[in-house]
């Protein structure tokens, strides 16, 4: 066992040698662990739809992402300890960079001492950093992580998509779609600046690679936009525009909004969408967030000579903002009828009251709507969640 300068002087070492980078995953966690006098380590991803939990090393030995002590890590990021099989301890760490959620790490000691913990936080935090670094061009972890063939409009827009979770101490905004390798027009997007929560969920006409063309245009013309400062209404605009020179055969639904982080105000522009849902105080303020819909985008918003319009809200701590399209609520159950609004809603008030993350709670909810499926979805369905507390002081 290395102590405790021995272990900070390797790990040096192994930071700053230049061949680090280039190296693959499972070496970089053997060595890194051998750096910090951990004795054995072994990272497990979460696969696309979050069920199940897939090392790295051994694609045989995935484990429930609900009914194992890694996959309870996993759902309330917290650390878990129990005796290993082998000999020794297992201490099970949450792969987390920023607010998305990775997979687990397994450090494996013959005993745990708080020394022993703290590398091994080192080495979770390290390691998560590494994958984010790598998954964007290492078809290892694509692999890794799916189960099933994907189709070629859900790889495209797929191709598009943020982090599912990207947040602050402040503010979390999460979210879910499937079906998770045969997605038609459904997307979400998020990012943040220093003072503002940038969200939307858009929802494309049909479900084929004109449907992902069409929301892929509209991902990229919203951001173009926003990355010159535009404001709400300007970034409507420029979605418009770009669909009805590119694409004037096609139309985009959907809801965008911005967030100020400091005062909880909250500003959104329907564009022929369902409207938003607000839950305060473990219930739904029933028509908070109903307003007149705009147009779709694309060529119908050209067609006629009314401004868009751009809503506002004041958001209470701990509020939580419900973006989604109709394939969430149109849903079918296994006996025929829709899994609805306030089955939907209900979950969502459920798992607030109980304490459970942002994330987790979305994760739970479209595993729900799968579940009670007869068959495949017959409609994207897709679900942000946005959750909100002022900074202090």
């Amino acid at each position: 066992m290395a102590t405790g300068e021995t272990g900070d002087g390797l790990l040096e070492e192994f930071l700053a040698d230049p061949e680090t980078p280039a190296l693959d995953l499972t070496t970089a966690v053997a060595r890194c662990s051998k750096a910090l006098g951990l004795q054995h380590s072994v990272v497990y991803l979460a696969d696309l739809q979050q069920r199940r939990l897939i090392p790295l090393t051994d694609v045989t030995s995935a484990m429930p992402i609900d009914e194992s002590l890694a996959g309870w890590t996993y759902r309330t990021q917290s650390l878990r300890v129990e005796e290993s099989e082998s000999g020794g301890m297992t201490a099970w760490l949450p792969l987390v960079d920023g607010a998305e959620r990775l997979g687990v790490l397994a450090v494996n000691q013959p005993a745990l001492t708080p020394q022993s913990l703290r590398r091994s936080r080192t080495l979770a935090t390290l390691l998560a950093m590494m994958v984010t670094s790598k998954r964007a061009y290492k078809e290892t972890f694509v692999r890794r992580t799916r189960t099933e063939p994907m189709r070629l409009p859900a790889e495209m827009l797929r191709a598009f998509l943020p982090p599912r979770t990207i947040g602050t101490a402040h503010v979390v905004s999460t979210a879910v779609l499937e079906p998770a390798y045969e997605l038609g027009g459904d997307a979400f997007d998020h990012s943040l600046t220093e003072t503002t929560l940038h969200a939307s969920v858009l929802d494309a006409m049909g479900h084929n690679l004109a449907s992902g063309l069409t929301t892929a245009v509209s991902l990229a013309a919203c951001r173009n936009a926003r990355r010159t400062g535009a404001d709400l209404p300007e970034l409507v605009k420029c979605v418009d525009e770009a669909l009805s020179e590119w694409l004037p055969d096609q139309f985009c639904t959907g809801v965008l909004l911005q967030l100020d982080l400091h005062s909880g105000l909250l500003r959104w522009s329907n564009c022929g969408h369902p409207a938003p849902l607000l839950i305060r105080d473990r219930r739904l303020l029933v028509d908070a967030m109903e307003r007149e819909a705009d147009p779709p985008m694309g060529l119908p918003a050209l067609l006629t000579d009314r401004p868009r319009l751009t809503h506002e809200i004041e958001l209470h701590p701990g509020d939580r903002v419900l973006l989604y399209t109709d394939g969430v609520t149109e849903a079918r159950t296994r006996d025929g009828d829709m899994f609805g609004l306030e089955r939907f809603v209900d979950e969502v008030i459920r798992a607030t009251a109980a304490g459970e993350l942002a994330p987790e709670t979305l994760r739970r909810l479209i595993h729900s709507i799968l579940d009670a499926q007869p068959g495949r979805l017959r409609d994207d369905a897709t679900i942000l969640m946005i959750e909100w507390w002022p900074p202090t002081g």
